[in-house]
């Protein structure tokens, strides 16, 4: 076999690892694991107190329908403390919190991003749990109930809650497109908190034990991705629950999905270097397996390996007379030609249907290639450009 079939086949193996291999192998161990030690059911008869932590910039054309929907949750008003921030808002939101008296209200003109503001919210937090949310997204009436009860489980030190994109017939292909991708990661992350544990929680929803909060770098991007993981450092698991949902509209257009999906990336870039102690598999062995199968590989391996594939193909297809190789040639222009075509709809506004998937993998590779430019450009910013979101 010559060097360029040896590379070919094994940029196939990673990247056959990374997007199935990986979570066959543990649907494999989960269902070995049961076996083992059977599923536990989680019952919890007293709740305690927990802080409910909203960060809104901006968002006064949504934050009354959040605040309604946040006081419609089904949990003991008295354990149950509410606080909103809204640091750097110029649009009067903190007027709207301020009619609400059982609500905290945090507000300064200053914005110093995200990060920043929850830090500053954390130290009004006084409860033994605090949940993250944000304000343009709307959780079901169960979720802290749900979130809570896993605490039960000493080893449980953060609780990972479900993100869904609200789908109708008028969506277009990148909201078609980023439904289906989280569908995707929800069902990993109950793959993968089968197994130990969820590798980061979306900010859209989650929680974590107060005493296990560590103040992040007021430069950290992905503030959720990298608060929870801290707490997998400290010795702890994300536990994840389904039954607890955050619903959110997509994107408006195909402009604004790159635009947040190269931000998300740039931060993914930046959360390695503060993450780097993930990367100890003798001190951290499960946590380092799941973290660099599921996350690492794919963000800093997984694109270049794509076109690798492709340049060797060409040249195994052109000099070989194995007819694999110019079946799997075919086979990869097809998709790309999918992905082609999944773009001009997604452009247009309009559903792509079955190029959905193909365009969707393509993009996000793509964007991971710019969030590496603009990451080692030193282009990113901690303060978020508010994505436009069907309403």
């Amino acid at each position: 076999m010559n060097l360029s079939a040896q590379i070919f086949w094994i940029s196939i193996s990673i990247l056959f690892y990374c997007y199935l291999g990986y979570g066959l192998l543990v649907f494999f161990l989960n269902n070995i694991k049961v076996l083992f030690t059977g599923r536990k059911s989680i019952e919890i008869t007293e709740w305690p107190a927990v802080s409910l932590i909203i960060s809104a910039y901006n968002e006064n054309d949504i934050l009354e329908q959040k605040i309604t929907n946040t006081l419609s949750i089904d949990y003991p008003t008295e354990k149950l403390k509410v606080i909103v921030v809204t640091d750097g808002s110029g649009d009067g939101s903190e007027n709207i919190v301020k009619q609400y008296g059982s609500i905290q209200s945090l507000h300064k003109a200053e914005r110093e991003g995200k990060t920043a503001a929850l830090k500053r919210a954390m130290k009004h937090v006084d409860t033994p749990y605090v949940v993250f949310s944000d304000a343009n997204t709307m959780l079901n009436t169960e979720c802290l109930k749900k979130i809570i009860a896993h605490y039960k489980n000493k080893r449980t030190g953060a609780v990972a809650g479900e993100k869904k994109i609200l789908q109708n017939n008028n969506f277009s292909a990148v909201g078609e497109a980023e439904g289906i991708y989280w569908q995707y990661e929800s069902f990993m992350k109950k793959m993968d908190a089968e197994l130990y544990t969820v590798v980061g929680a979306a900010g859209e929803l989650f929680s974590i034990r107060t005493s296990l909060y560590k103040e992040p770098d007021d430069k950290i991007i992905l503030d959720d991705f990298v608060l929870s993981m801290m707490v997998c450092l400290q010795g702890y698991r994300i536990a994840y629950e389904p039954g607890a949902f955050a619903t959110e509209s997509p994107s408006a257009s195909f402009e604004e999905e790159r635009k947040r999906k190269v931000r998300i990336s740039a931060g993914a870039y930046q959360s390695i270097g503060y993450l780097r102690q993930c990367l100890n598999i003798f001190k951290y062995p499960a946590l380092s397996f799941q973290y660099i199968s599921r996350r690492l590989l794919r963000w800093t391996a997984c694109p270049l390996l794509l076109v690798i594939v492709l340049v060797c193909n060409v040249v195994l297809a052109v000099n070989s007379n194995n007819g694999l190789y110019q079946s799997l040639l075919l086979t990869q222009l097809i998709f790309y030609l999918f992905a082609f075509a999944g773009w001009l709809f997604a452009l247009a506004g309009k559903r792509a249907g079955l190029f959905t998937i193909p365009f969707y993998f393509v993009f996000m590779h793509y964007c991971l290639v710019s969030g590496f430019v603009k990451f080692v450009r030193g282009k990113h910013s901690v303060l978020w450009e508010k994505s436009t979101r069907i309403r």
